[in-house]
Formats: structure tokens, C-alpha cells, sequence
């Protein structure tokens, strides 16, 4: 019994199968090329994402004669006439002092988020600085029939329409003054408590878009709306 000689491993060739068209340039019979190796990876490109730096972060601080700079790792303490405040960096952004006097908030990292924190923490810095040497305000005003303010001690009382006044608490470090009854202004060294203070103040009775009563900022648009149209006769 005879033996069949296995058969030989080649390596995958290419295949030329004529067909049976002819060119009509050329006039003669064409053929075709058929790979016989199996397609098994297919290959991913990957670009590579550039993070541009953000115009914001990238502007300096200048920092005031009067404002007293603490850097301490990733903890930043701002010291002013009007008060200290402090804030804990992230580490996708760092902090640079010069002998000038200017604070520069740089990316430690290169990725999308570090790029996103890197103008938010600038302008954060940049409040601190302000606030503890210039301090921020914001005004109010009420519109409205029987509408008034007051403070009362370390209470600021509102008489809104309620069937009673309301009684708001004032936070540590925010100074309210009250002009004509229905001016208000929140000052203070934090930008951030003086907004959320002016925010719940406003939130008792927002500016209604009909007559325009309510509670809103100095510089606040109110957009109005026409009523509904009597019935014609």
C-alpha cells in the first residue's frame, strides 16, 4: 500500500485568475489578483489629541503690595486688608510665583481636564486677589407695591407679599446695605458667598415676566410678556 507524501506547506501566494473581458484600451485579455491569506487583524488609527493652552490661564496675576501670597504644596492662602482666603489646587494645574510679584497658573498635565482646570483655577486665583484688596458687590432691587428691605441686626428682614416677613441670616465676612427700602447691596471679600447670598435673596420672589414684580439684579433684563387680551365685543 502506497504512501501519500503529505502535502507541502507553502506560504499563502497570490492567485491570477484571467477573466474573460477584453480592454477595450489595450485590446487584450486582463487579469486579476486574489490574496489568499485570511484577513484576521484589522488596524486601528489613533490620533492623538492636542490640548492648546487656555487663553485665560495663560494671562499673569499681578498681585497687590497690601495682599500677603502662602504657597504651601497644592494649598494656596491669600491674605488682604479685608480678609484671608485659601483654596486647594488640583493636580492637573500648578502655581508659579516670580520674584516680580506676578502668580502664573500652569498645567501639570496634558489632558482635557487640566486644560479645563487650568482657566478655572486662574480665575479663581484672580478673585482671591481682588477680593481680600478691593472686596465685590452685588445689587438688588425690589419692584413692587409694599415691597421692602430691612436689616434688623445680623438678620436682613424682606417683606415680599408673604402673610409673613422673611427673615434671612447674614453670613460671616458679607456686609448688606439697605438704601430706600428696596436697594440692596452685598458686599464683601468672597465672590463666590456674595453671589450665592444675592442668589437666595432673589430666589424669594423672582421678577414675574407680566408686571415685572419680584426680586432682581441692578443689571438684570427682565423680559416681559404681554397678558391675555380682553374678549371684543
Amino acid at each position: 500500500m502506497a504512501l501519500s507524501s503529505p502535502p507541502s506547506l507553502q506560504p499563502p501566494s497570490l492567485i491570477h485568475s484571467p477573466n474573460n473581458f477584453r480592454s477595450t484600451f489595450l485590446g487584450e485579455k486582463n487579469g486579476f489578483c486574489v490574496s489568499a491569506m485570511p484577513v484576521c487583524h484589522i488596524g486601528l488609527l489613533r490620533k492623538t489629541i492636542e490640548c492648546k493652552e487656555s487663553r485665560i490661564g495663560k494671562q499673569p496675576i499681578q498681585v497687590p503690595s497690601n495682599v500677603t501670597i502662602t504657597l504651601q504644596g497644592q494649598d494656596l492662602k491669600v491674605k488682604g486688608p479685608l480678609g484671608e482666603l485659601s483654596i486647594l489646587y488640583p493636580r492637573e494645574v500648578k502655581i508659579e510665583r516670580e520674584d516680580s510679584g506676578i502668580i502664573r497658573v500652569k498645567k501639570a498635565l496634558e489632558t482635557r481636564r487640566a486644560n479645563q482646570m487650568h482657566g478655572l483655577f486662574r480665575t479663581l486665583t484672580d478673585n482671591m486677589v481682588v477680593g481680600v484688596s478691593k472686596g465685590f458687590e452685588k445689587k438688588l432691587q425690589l419692584i413692587g407695591v409694599g415691597y421692602r428691605a430691612m436689616v434688623e441686626g445680623k438678620d436682613l428682614v424682606l417683606n415680599l407679599g408673604f402673610s409673613h416677613p422673611v427673615r434671612m441670616a447674614i453670613p460671616d465676612g458679607i456686609q448688606i446695605k439697605v438704601e430706600e427700602n428696596t436697594r440692596i447691596t452685598v458686599s464683601g471679600y468672597d465672590k463666590c458667598a456674595i453671589g450665592q447670598f444675592a442668589a437666595s435673596i432673589r430666589q424669594w420672589r423672582p421678577p414675574e415676566p407680566y408686571k415685572g414684580k419680584g426680586v432682581k439684579y441692578a443689571d438684570e433684563i427682565v423680559r416681559r410678556k404681554e397678558g391675555k387680551a380682553g374678549k371684543k365685543k
